[in-house]
């Protein structure tokens, strides 16, 4: 058995809507033999993973796995469920699987496993595979080992309480998150102009200066003290001598801190004689070379969490602690309380265990105890000076308790410092009474403070403080700019292009994807095909960005899923055979559930062709509250005039004109004409991907002047859309340059050129090699059909024998037109365009198709033809 293939599909995707892991298993000799074949086989599986024997199954039936294992399942759909079963036992649970069989390949699946932590999800697959295999052969197999590593794994990538309580509360609102790095806790919230950074409780709008301040606990206690907020006395100290001699100054007990510390880390409280002093300093001094000492605040342990300008919860910290029962010693009753399920290693559970040291040992020592002494029943024993819940402690809610003057104090110290997120830390004997009352003091401001103490205190009310710091952030938008989403077989790029034009005319800055590349406010920034995951995250994670226009095409659908969680308006152009037997993809309906995905994203609209069946049964398919909107090139559409009976919005084409329909009225907007892009009507394709951006851009809320302006003045050439029915002039011979490379494609030039012509019509074709015999045969049909002249070369062969693909082209053409002349076999493309315009004569029309650049054509015809080529260089510069 062994792994062929692996992809994260890390958005929606045919699959699922959430990230999955696509693995292609081929099963070997394995394959025909089922659970109940294999002697031994699921007692030994069950017996390592007994979990299984109540997993659910897709119905929802629990123990149904077990009883699959025994009526006798695959290997394949035992793989999907043990990976399954060991994310959630390293600790990152998953419960989404799907497992098919790959057409014409016997042996092999595409097993599909969700995961909610990327890095674990390979790892666990590839161990769920070398299990099933070894239990399969009947091998033992040592589990634990490989399985801890995965615990380490998932520990290692794992987001933070504090962190997670912020997205949690962030996805309740519907804003998009993203992780920018497995390996980093920084998250992106929002898209475009309306995005925010969060790195734990710290955000973007944190000022880097604040946080400085807040490391530096005297210059907080200046500033704070400089606002009115009361704080401890006292002086930084370099040595021991110094700092004795400060406590003697003070004349009560004190506390000592590393100057720049956190979490509690070397502090000691209550310090009363000079030995007192000396021990808590060389502690303290282990945790940064300058050390505070200050006044001993008399009370209890407070923490007041300020977001944005509000109070957003307050909490009673208690150290770490034990109470005595009679029986056990001190270490027994800390062994116990760290089985407790919510203490865990770091910040990554509710509370954290509590660690013996040497601090907890000086600790017991003031209370009289030692770690072996058994506390007698009810007595308490204090393990840390400091209430930190990164040290053992616990928290009780007190929000509240909390009078008007602290609650403003807090505020104004947030405010001070300069934090917009900020852990007020005070000591009073109650915090329900003002602070002046009763000497109690602010003793720090923490930058970044955590916030599980107060999502999931161990008594009293939890409290959304992840919600309070979105809502400081965010305010009460989403986070999300208006992304409209392209896809379909023709016409994306043209049509993606004619989008975002009409926006940028509109005075919106835009962020474009197409096969050309990744444009941010009409300027390139990435060339290339830029038509899937990677690229829609450069637009959606541009600060600048206000709208997204996506064109996503199959590839990119398939290999990475969506970039997004959902779009404002998606538009389907049509669906054609293309890319079939590609991923899976082998029919047209296939391809349509592909393009599917899109449509279903759409959270407000969806565009769909009314002259396509394929695109038209995707309107049942679209999220509930989404509007459909049709368009056509035909008004008597049935499916077209029952929408609109309907009130249903749409655009489409009566004589000569696009016209809008709101649900109300029908307004013709402009005439083909006025369109540079329909090249005066003929290009009868380019005027449907004109109806489909007028529909999808009034879906958006353009305004009908908006979206008159954007197709009227939109030109479709070799600078602003290259490889899209670019034309020039090569000494009389129009000469026409487009990508197109299938059927579809190659009938709608050949029927926009015929309408140009007064003379003959020439064309220069291919087609991928990947493309199935059957569909390079039906380009040469549909081309064999169209032209007068037809020269076929080689593009890119994709595994075949060179000729190989050619050869098929032209079999398909000899269908149509018998063994002839006009047909030209010549594999190399500059020799081929070379031919081409040798059989041209003026008034002829040469198509130049599926070339990957402009400057092929211009370099093949320089040698012949140097004016030429250097005029057309000039017009595509």
């Amino acid at each position: 058995m062994q792994i062929l293939e692996q992809r994260f599909l890390r958005g929606p995707n045919v699959h699922a809507d959430s990230p999955c892991l696509l693995s292609v298993v081929d099963l070997e000799d394995l394959y025909g033999l089922s659970t109940r074949d294999i002697p031994g086989f699921n007692d030994a599986l069950l017996g390592l993973l007994p979990a299984l024997g109540g997993a659910r199954l897709s119905d929802g039936a629990t123990g149904g796995f077990a009883q699959r294992l025994a009526a006798g399942t695959y290997l394949g759909r035992v793989i999907e469920t043990v990976a399954l079963e060991l994310q959630s036992l390293a600790g990152a649970p998953a419960t989404f699987g799907r497992t098919r069989p790959v057409n014409g390949h016997p042996g092999q699946f595409r097993v599909v496993v969700a995961y909610t932590c990327e890095k674990l999800a390979e790892p666990a697959f590839d161990l769920a595979v070398d299990l099933v295999t070894a239990l399969a052969r009947g091998e033992a197999f040592a589990l634990e080992p490989r399985l801890e590593e995965l615990r380490g794994i998932a520990g290692r990538y794992a987001i933070g309480t504090s962190t997670a309580a912020v997205l949690a509360a962030a996805h309740e609102r519907g804003i998009p998150t993203q992780r920018i790095t497995e390996e980093a806790n920084l998250f992106l919230l929002g898209w475009g102009v309306r995005q925010k950074r969060l790195q734990a409780t710290t955000t973007g709008e944190t000022s880097f200066i604040a946080v400085k301040i807040a490391s530096d606990k005297q210059l907080t206690k200046a500033l704070l003290k400089e606002a009115g907020v009361p704080v401890p006395e006292g002086d930084v100290v370099t040595t021991v001598e110094a700092a004795q001699r400060v406590a003697r100054r003070l004349a009560v007990p004190v506390t000592l801190k590393p100057l720049d510390g956190n979490q509690g880390k070397g502090v000691t409280v209550a310090c009363a004689t000079p030995d007192d002093v000396a021990l808590a300093f060389e502690f303290a001094r282990g945790f940064g070379r300058r050390v505070i000492v200050e006044r001993h605040v008399e009370g209890r342990d407070y923490r007041v969490l300020v977001a944005c300008g509000r109070v957003a919860a307050a909490s009673c910290r208690r150290p770490a602690h034990v109470v005595g029962d009679g029986n056990l010693t001190v270490r027994q009753l800390v062994e116990i309380e760290n089985t407790n399920p919510a203490r865990g290693a770091g910040h990554a559970t509710i509370l954290t265990r509590i660690t013996l040291d040497e601090h907890a040992n000086d600790m017991l020592a003031r209370q009289g105890f030692d770690v072996d002494s058994v506390l007698p029943v009810g007595v308490t024993a204090e393990l840390r000076g400091n209430a930190n819940l990164s040290t053992g402690g616990t928290a009780e809610d007190v929000t509240d308790q909390l009078p008007e003057s602290t609650r403003l104090l807090c505020v104004r110290a947030a405010a001070k410092i300069g934090l917009d997120v900020a852990g007020i830390d005070i000591v009073c004997q109650d915090i329900a009474q003002p602070l002046a009352a009763q000497r109690g003091a602010v003793i720090e401001v923490n930058a970044a403070p955590g916030i599980r103490m107060h999502q999931y205190p161990s008594a009293g009310e939890p409290r959304d403080a992840g919600d309070a710091i979105v809502e400081g952030l965010m305010g009460n938008t989403d986070g999300r700019i208006p992304v409209i989403a392209l896809t379909g077989t023709n016409g994306k790029t043209t049509t993606t292009l004619l989008v975002a034009h009409a926006a940028r005319m509109a005075g919106k800055v835009t962020g474009v994807t197409t096969t050309e590349g990744v444009f941010i406010d009409g300027k390139q920034v990435v060339k290339g095909d830029c038509t899937g995951y990677w690229s829609a995250r450069t637009v959606l994670g541009a600060p600048e960005v206000e709208v997204a226009v996506l064109e996503t095409a199959r590839g990119g659908i398939l290999k990475r899923g969506l970039a997004f969680d959902r779009c404002d308006v998606a538009i389907v152009l049509n669906i054609a055979a293309d890319h079939l037997g590609l991923d899976g993809v082998d029919t047209v309906e296939d391809l349509a559930q592909v393009k599917a995905v899109v449509a279903q994203s759409a959270s407000k609209a969806v565009v769909l062709n009314a002259e396509d069946a394929l695109c038209v049964q995707m309107a049942r398919r679209i999220k509930p509250g989404a509007e459909v909107l049709f368009f056509s090139m035909d008004p008597e559409s049935p499916v077209m005039l029952k929408h609109l009976e309907d009130g249903g919005r749409g655009a489409y084409l009566q004589d000569g004109a696009v016209v809008l329909a709101d649900g109300h009225s029908q307004q013709a907007l402009l005439r083909v004409e006025s369109m540079p892009i329909s090249f005066g009507g003929l290009a009868r394709f380019n005027i449907a991907n004109a109806l489909a951006a007028a529909a999808g851009l009034m879906a958006a809320n353009f305004n009908h002047l908006n979206i008159a302006a954007g197709l009227s003045t939109f030109v479709s050439n070799g600078r602003t859309n290259p490889l899209r029915t670019n034309m020039f002039d090569v000494r009389g011979v129009t000469v026409i340059v487009d990508y197109a490379h299938n059927p579809a494609a190659y009938a709608a030039m050949a029927d926009m050129a015929r309408g140009m012509l007064p003379g003959q019509l020439i064309g220069i074709v291919t087609a991928p090699g990947d493309r199935r015999d059957t569909d390079l045969e039906q380009v040469g049909r549909v081309c064999g059909e169209r032209f007068d002249e037809l020269v076929v070369y080689e593009s890119q062969s994709r595994g075949r024998e060179p000729g190989e693909a050619v050869d098929l082209i032209l079999s398909g053409a000899e269908e149509v037109v018998g063994i002839s002349d006009t047909l030209h076999r010549e594999l190399d493309v500059g020799n081929a365009i070379r031919l081409g315009l040798s059989l041209c004569n003026p008034g002829d029309v040469l198509i130049f198709a599926c070339g990957s650049s402009l400057q092929v054509f211009i370099d093949a015809i320089r040698m012949t033809d140097p004016e030429s080529a250097a005029l057309i260089a000039a017009q595509t510069a």
